[in-house]
């Protein structure tokens, strides 16, 4: 490990020792150590699932509700799996170093996550502590509207055929009208989902901050890229707002400003590290 970094986990250890409340921020870098795809450009996308790559398929063009239109077994294919996948995925050791920080911090802690896997609250963390900015996976929708709240995925078992990622009849169901559900989390080019889930967790994270008034706040950035920057923004946000230490952990991207800390290893790795030295 060279100098610099050596350095700069020093810091990073000596800001959390230090803050009175801890912001966690993460993007899809982090499930990387559980095992999950990061999707990181078409190549990333189609490593992960080669069949796609075949048809000509891009992620975007996947992770579009067009399909729950035109072809709804094709695109319970791809939810399906990646719900699947999701369900038997055990949240890595860095889960458990960022809830044990959160617990020893005076004023706890929030996490801001792009990711819709729900690892965070397989890993314990209190669910009302948690932001999805685009949404949950294991949480479902009525395609049609027909005025059903959000309702949880966990009565549905999804059958993919491996040989066509094509999902097999019965489809997941409004329980209101019958209907098909959709998975209730943002895709491309959507404007049917249903984001009042998220609006009230990012209202409960706008309290938590206002209580943070004159407290010493660190900022946990963990895999959370450019090419959709909802999360980079927000931790770059609070760090201004707060006057916090952002601590960016980011094998390919871990720029930022000098007062801040940019790590470029991945984040089980960063956290071990910091956790060693703290």
């Amino acid at each position: 490990m060279d100098p610099r970094t050596t350095r700069d986990l020093a810091r990073a250890a000596e800001s959390i020792r230090n803050a009175d409340a801890l912001l966690i921020g993460a993007g899809a870098g982090m499930g990387v150590d559980s095992g999950l795809p990061d999707f990181r450009g078409n190549q990333g996308f189609w490593n992960a699932y080669p069949l796609y790559g075949q048809l000509g398929f891009s992620f975007a063009q996947l992770a579009n509700p067009r399909w729950f239109y035109d072809d709804p077994q094709f695109a319970w294919g791809f939810y399906g799996h990646r719900l699947n996948l999701y369900r038997t995925t055990q949240p890595h050791d860095g889960f458990a170093i960022l809830k044990r920080w959160s617990e020893s911090r005076p004023l706890g802690s929030f996490v801001f996550t792009s990711n819709v896997d729900g690892q965070f609250q397989r890993a314990g963390f209190d669910a009302d502590r948690i932001v999805e900015c685009h949404g949950a996976i294991d949480r479902l929708q009525c395609f049609k509207d027909c005025g059903k709240d959000i309702f949880t995925a966990d009565a549905f078992e999804i059958e993919v055929s491996p040989e066509t990622f094509r999902a097999v009849d019965p489809l997941p169901n409004c329980p209101r009208c019958g209907g098909l559900a959709r998975p209730n989390l943002l895709m491309f080019g959507d404007s049917g989902w249903d984001d009042l889930i998220a609006r009230r967790q990012e209202g409960a994270l706008s309290r938590w901050l206002g209580q943070l008034q004159g407290a010493r706040v660190a900022l946990v950035e963990l895999g959370a890229g450019t090419a959709i920057p909802s999360v980079r923004h927000l931790c770059e946000s609070v760090a201004s707002a707060s006057g916090g230490t952002l601590i960016r952990i980011n094998v390919r991207e871990h720029e930022t400003q000098s007062e801040h800390i940019g790590l470029p290893i991945g984040a089980l790795k960063a956290l071990r590290e910091i956790d060693a030295r703290l």
